[in-house]
């Protein structure tokens, strides 16, 4: 199709509007029903700030501010604009990126609107997301809910589907899709996925998972109607009728001169509000217009500067239409793309084939509740202005769209251009608007001057790191060819090369590769050269991450495309491995079904029932109240840190290039008595502030104060930090320079491991060595999804309440103590749960808490802060990294005879829990038998914010150092990894030897038979035989599969419990455990109903209310960490329980001898309280020291598929076997193992948390950032919680889950080495010299980039001339 010239045609016009209504003066709207009229509102308030200040409803939660978690997606219902169409629509959106004022006259419904414990009911959502063990922090679950309303609601609408009694109208495929956009850090998404498809109209409910409303049996011929046992759900109770509550549309737009909110009618009210934009504004104040339609851009390109003028371009009718003709259609630059997506699935036209593929290209760009209120034209503009990275600019290059833009000043102009000459355009101006965007009917013009025997074929790709998208693409393709079969093969008419996303500023045709290509028969040769012209035409800007990496990706994609019709691609590739290109099948489910075997005991009952966790159901329906939740006291302030951005620099000045604050507190404001203390452990303490010098880029540096989170937040943004570097030494950023500089934090004697053996001796009996290999492990951050926050409030006599989110309250009312000066009795700290911890909010919650405090002391007002996830990323320091060089001596059939390590442990600037980590290290490390063991570790002080524990610190890294030991082994032995394992296993006394007490009885030692029966469970040799058979015949995917154990030892350590019973028989029990999501209070309430059972006054466990951490009610709470909390509460109240019992046993049965007749619960209690027997219990258990120390086992067989030409890994399949003893609760265990085991995914092979040069996070963001999402989790995921009997020791013979299944995930980095080790055997066979040794290290994370790199970057190249020199 020829281009067309530039021109300045007017558009059409549009059909006349009907009379708008008159404007009122406020902005009117709904949610959950309630009417708010608000008067006055700053225009760049988003609805989530409105709806946690100003409404009741708080389930909406503030996780990232970019659109990118999930956490805070609420349902927008509102009047179709189309008056055509008298219909209401309803869609997702995120509420903190959604302007307050663009949802006048709309209804707002959040997971509170759906039902609650104070309507006295749950809707059918939040009851099977608490049965099916779907939520566990509960932070994510609001939304993770909405997201799954809004597709059961529109699902609905589909009159094509039949309905089914019990179910909606949705499909397996979507209800997974469904949250595919929701971040979820605790379960592992399984659960959430089973509870989302049990609304599913084609699921098979015996497929779905553990669950509260039935029971697997197993080998049961019994045939039950389980759709009976789900709570009820049809449409017209908990759908359509829930909404059409809360509908209650106002008419008119919003004033515009009140609300600075102007929303033009026609193209001509939009050129003048244009035009009132004088030059000299421009010059004085810069861009002071924003025209919005959903203002998605700004969790991009976060903005801090304020506008004179918001313009809501959505109701120009040219601009929100779409209009069909002859030659294509036309969309309104305004629609959203999931009506850009909707329209082209539906479109009848003769290229169906292109527009559906655009279409399902579409579907991964964001998340559906982005997608709902991003527009096509917004996200053009921000990749011609800005250079944004954008998919759809590609799609449009490739099919010669065409755009209309509005330029100019006096006149303004329509201009319509092609894409390629709008993205070359310089940026467009302030005011210049895109108008529409024009995609051809290719079919119908190409084929006008092709041969009959031609067919047009297009495809679309990307390479991202998730695969459903909500992720930037490393590269992005999309290509449209017309070609021909010929007597001498396949024939190219005509071709367009579209590649964007790859470094450079904007998308781009290969235009010498279309040359070179057009008129060409295919043939390895055309081939050949084609993919060489690719790489000099896709090159990444200077500076571009993985520049060679994205160059490569175009060369695959292309030749992917071309080998489509050119008959080279195996079935297999075409059936299921076209994972980028826009033909994939829509209704293909991401997670096949599952087995979960859980064993319940009776023996303590309830103890061992698979009870649902306490407080889910509250969770699911908004009501659970986190501390950001908590209503702002009067007069309360908000705060932010300040932070360096450099290490080891002098601090000159402080200023602001915003308004100035409330007030700046640094260490000057520290009373006279006070400590600048931050945070405290029994080794060391580190500063609240660094006052006059900066130790690290991140270092806290001060904490502004205003009236608003907002305000505070800018304020910290805006502050301009004077650094002086003049005679300093440069900083130490690496732990070779903390070598060379002698920086270490020294390792206290009783916590340095000891060696094992004799090394010397081990290396002279082996038959082979392997000299100083090396391997280096990266950090990971927490990523829990609600942020550090907290809440000061000042009291009488010089106290101070603070509510934190943090793992250890009583450590946090020790530092605000001696911060401020006053006794810790003056200081009370509450935690009620934590939205995630994961070792997060241990230690570093502290100064947050602590800064909160001393502002709070200093101004005598309420204080709170909840900092944003940019700098909770800076601040949180993270996993340790560290640098490992080994030798290691073998025989020849892999028994390893001795091994040393030199390791090199990144602490950061202070201790925190550092000391900690050389010995966890080892610890797992040693669950081999390594003969003789020795080692050098060193704890590095550096210049970088201070690591600190992290779910599995120093463990995950010692379980995996082991692993890449063995993998090594037998690389050089050319022999099976898994025989490498198996012949190192202990056996019990070599445990003994290298474990000690913690190794107990040899009954206890149960890996010995896990090994063997997640082999058999798994089928794990017959599938290896299978894997090798698979490789040998498909060329561009390599699957890997292998089985790794974990030996993981763990601590008891002592808790303090209490038990109140009160005059109703109702009983509270307080625990110095921290509810994190991971059941601690769940398993409480289970053992105090077993404990208090055994006084037979009939059930109590309903009587039974956990409460609140509060330092002042109950003393030496601890720290909650290490997996062991859960049973250490749980016998610090079983312990209390005893107490009670034996004070109400002699009164019950005094009762019963007196009236004759067994005594119920609530009289004894009465008549207890009336014989003044004592009913409040306090305890504090100490393990014993010969066996506070115990080993826990598993294993775990994954198997995974690496696509060659991309790097992609998708995870098949992981069966999971773990020892929880006789497990407390077997649902809530399981969940802890699986979501443990996702978040190693993310350590492994997905997560990158990266510095710049200074040490400065860099990935401090959902864009660059990414934690696995239901999409790169197993697609089959099995586990079995292993009931391994009674165990004398252990608390009710129950064993901990909370980390060590997470060094089971190394399992799937050990499978993906094996799958890239088969890729490197083939490179060999085709004659490659470089990059084919057996012998590779696979760096953690084996991101994308790094697989493609190790199956060879040139892969496509070296294939080609295989087959060139064959011919030859």
């Amino acid at each position: 199709m020829d281009k067309p010239e530039n021109s300045s045609l007017q558009p059409p016009p549009p059909p006349p509007p009907p009379p708008p209504p008159p404007p009122h003066d406020r902005l009117i709207f709904t949610v959950n029903g309630e009417r708010f009229e608000v008067p006055e509102v700053d225009p760049s308030t988003t609805l989530l700030e409105f709806l946690r200040t100003n409404t009741p409803f708080k389930s909406a939660k503030l996780g990232c501010g970019e659109g990118g978690c999930g956490a805070c997606v609420v349902l927008l219902s509102k009047q179709n604009p189309n008056p055509n169409l008298n219909e209401i629509e309803h869609f997702t959106v995120s509420s903190c990126l959604t302007l307050l004022c663009s949802v006048n006259n709309c209804s707002i419904t959040t997971t509170e609107g759906l039902g609650s414990s104070k309507d006295g009911i749950f809707h059918p959502i939040h009851e099977r997301f608490s049965g099916f063990h779907a939520s566990q922090c509960g932070f994510c679950t609001p939304g993770m809910c909405m997201s799954l309303f809004s597709a059961i609601i529109n699902s609905e609408k589909n009159n094509n589907r039949p309905s089914k009694p019990g179910f909606s109208k949705l499909r397996v495929s979507e209800a997974e899709k469904s949250v595919s956009g929701n971040l979820c850090r605790c379960t592992g998404y399984r659960p959430i996925a089973d509870a989302c498809k049990s609304f599913a109209s084609d699921v098979d409910l015996e497929d779905l998972g553990v669950n509260s409303f039935w029971r697997k049996k197993r080998d049961s011929t019994e045939k039950v109607n389980l759709s009976r046992l789900l709570p009820h759900y049809n449409p017209k109770d908990h759908a359509s009728s829930i909404l059409k509550n809360g509908h209650n549309f106002a008419s008119g737009l919003l004033k515009s001169d009140k609300h600075s909110w102007y929303t033009p009618l026609t193209i001509e009210e939009l050129q003048m509000l244009l035009s009132q934009r004088s030059d000299r504004t421009v010059e004085k104040n810069g861009n002071r217009i924003k025209l919005v339609v959903g203002n998605t851009s700004n969790s991009y390109y976060k903005e801090t500067e304020k506008y004179d003028k918001y313009i809501d371009l959505r109701y120009i009718p040219e601009l929100s239409v779409v209009r069909k003709n002859s030659s294509g259609t036309e969309f309104g630059a305004a629609i959203s793309i999931s009506k850009v997506i909707s329209y082209l699935k539906q479109r009848n036209c003769e290229s169906d084939f292109i527009c559906s593929k655009i279409a399902n290209h579409l579907e991964k760009i964001g998340s559906e509740f982005v997608r709902n209120s991003a527009s096509i034209g917004g996200n053009l503009v921000m990749a011609q202005r800005k250079y944004f990275p954008s998919d759809i600019t590609t799609l449009l290059l490739a099919v010669d769209s065409t755009v209309t833009i509005l330029t100019g000043q006096h006149p303004r102009k329509h201009e319509k251009i092609t894409i390629e000459e709008f993205l070359q355009k310089p940026p467009m101006g302030p005011t210049d608007v895109l108008l529409s965007v024009h995609i051809p009917f290719i079919g119908q013009t190409r084929n006008e001057g092709s041969n009959l025997n031609s067919r047009l074929t297009f495809e679309s790709y990307r390479a991202s790191p998730r695969p459903l998208g909500n992720a930037l693409p490393y590269l992005n393709a999309a290509f449209l060819a017309d070609i021909s079969e010929t007597e001498n093969g396949v024939l190219v008419n005509y071709i367009n090369l579209a590649f964007g996303a790859y470094g450079t500023k904007r998308a781009k045709r290969a235009s010498r590769v279309e040359e070179y290509l057009c008129g060409k028969i295919l043939s390895a040769a055309v081939l050949n050269e084609a993919v060489e012209l690719v790489k000099s035409d896709v090159v990444s800007d200077e500076g571009t991450s993985y520049g060679a990496y994205r160059s490569s990706l175009g060369v695959g994609f292309l030749f992917q495309f071309l080998s489509t019709f050119w008959g080279d691609l195996s079935d297999y590739f075409k059936k299921s491995l076209l994972l980028e290109g826009s033909d994939r099948s829509k209704n293909i489910e991401m997670l096949s079904s599952a087995k979960q075997v859980v064993e319940s005991s009776r023996d303590f009952f309830p103890v061992g029932e698979p009870m649902k966790k306490i407080a889910a159901s509250i969770q699911a329906s908004g009501e659970a109240v986190y501390v950001d939740d908590i209503p702002p006291p009067p007069n309360c302030l908000y705060g932010a840190f300040i932070y360096s951005t450099k290490p080891s620099a002098r601090i000159n000045n402080i200023s602001f290039n915003s308004d100035t604050p409330t007030a700046v507190i640094s260490a000057k404001d520290i009373p006279e008595k006070g400590e600048n203390i931050g945070s405290t452990t029994i080794f060391a303490s580190e500063p609240l502030f660094s006052p006059d010098f900066s130790r690290c880029a991140g270092d806290r540096i001060a904490f502004v104060v205003a009236e608003t989170q907002k305000n505070a937040n800018v304020a910290a943004k805006t502050a301009v930090l004077d650094y002086d570097t003049r005679d300093l030494d440069p900083p130490i950023l690496t732990v070779e320079e903390a070598v060379e500089r002698s920086s270490f934090f020294e390792v206290p004697p009783f916590l340095t491991p000891s060696n094992i053996g004799d090394f010397d001796k081990g290396m002279n009996e082996s038959d082979h060595k392997i000299i100083n290999a090396e391997i280096k492990l990266g950090s990971q951050y927490y990523f829990y999804l609600e942020n550090q926050t907290a809440l000061a409030i000042p009291d009488e006599d010089n106290t101070m309440t603070v509510y934190s989110s943090i793992q250890n309250p009583e450590y946090a009312q020790i530092v605000i103590a001696r911060c401020l000066g006053i006794p810790e009795h003056n200081v009370r700290v509450i935690t009620r749960r934590v939205g995630g911890g994961f070792g997060g909010k241990a230690m570093k919650a502290i100064p947050v808490a602590t800064a909160c405090a001393l502002a709070a002391h200093k101004l005598r007002r309420p204080v709170r802060t909840y900092l944003d996830r940019k700098t909770d990323m800076i601040l949180a320091g993270g996993r340790h990294p560290m640098k490992i060089t080994y030798t290691v001596g073998f025989k020849s059939d892999g028994k390893i005879t001795a091994l040393h390590l030199n390791i090199l442990i990144d602490a950061g600037v202070t201790e925190d829990s550092s000391i900690l980590i050389p010995h966890n290290i080892i610890s797992s490390l040693k669950k081999y038998d390594f003969g003789a063991l020795s080692f050098d570790l060193k704890l590095c002080k550096t210049n970088r914010t201070s690591k600190s524990a992290m779910r599995g610190p120093g463990e995950v890294q010692g379980s995996y150092i082991a692993e890449a030991i063995i993998e090594n082994i037998a690389s050089y032995l050319s022999i099976k990894s898994d025989d490498v394992r198996t012949v190192n296993l202990h056996e019990y006394e070599t445990l003994k030897i290298f474990y000690g007490s913690a190794s107990e009885e040899c009954v206890d030692y149960t890996l010995p038979f896990i090994w063997d029966k997640v082999a058999e469970s798994s089928s794990y040799i017959s599938r290896a035989c299978l894997v090798e058979g698979f490789n040998k015949s498909n060329i561009w995917i390599k699957r890997g599969i292998s089985r790794v154990p974990i030996v993981h030892e763990l601590i008891l350590r002592p808790a303090a419990g209490k038990v109140s019973v009160l005059w109703d028989g109702s009983i509270v029990v307080e625990v110095g455990g921290i509810e994190l999501g991971q059941g601690l209070w769940t398993k409480v309430k289970q053992v105090a109903a077993y404990a208090l059972g055994s006084i037979k006054c009939g059930e109590i466990i309903d009587k039974i209310r956990v409460v609140q951490a509060d330092t002042l009610s109950l003393v030496q709470g601890g720290l909650t960490a290490a997996s062991t909390t859960s049973e250490s509460s749980c016998e610090a109240v079983r312990i209390c329980c005893n107490l009670l019992v034996e004070r109400l046993a002699p009164l019950r049965e005094k009762l019963e001898d007196e009236i004759g007749i067994p005594v119920n619960w609530e009289t004894l209690i009465l008549q207890a309280h009336f014989r003044n027997i004592n009913l409040g219990v306090n305890s504090y258990f100490v393990p014993d020291s010969s066996s506070s120390r115990y080993l826990n086992y598993g294993a775990a067989v994954s198997e995974v598929e690496v696509n060659i030409l991309t790097g992609e890994t998708r995870i098949l399949r992981t069966d999971i076997v773990y020892d929880c003893g006789q497990s407390m609760n077997p649902a809530v265990d399981l969940g802890q193992i699986e979501g443990a085991f996702v978040q190693g995914l993310g350590f492994f092979m997905q997560e990158e948390y990266l510095t710049n040069a200074e040490g400065l996070v860099i990935t401090d963001s959902t864009w660059n950032y990414k934690i696995p999402t239901i999409d790169t989790i197993p697609k089959q995921f099995n586990v079995e919680v292993l009931n391994s009997g009674h165990h004398q020791n252990r608390i009710l013979s129950s064993k901990a889950s909370g980390e060590p299944p997470l060094l089971l995930a190394a399992s799937v980095h050990c499978a993906t080495r094996a799958a890239i080790g088969a890729a490197r055997e083939q490179m060999k066979s085709w004659g490659a010299v470089e990059g084919v040794d057996s012998s590779f290290h696979l760096d953690v994370p084996a991101t994308m980039p790094v697989v493609k790199q190790l199956c060879g970057l040139n892969v496509v190249e070296t294939y080609l001339q295989s087959l060139i020199a064959l011919d030859r």
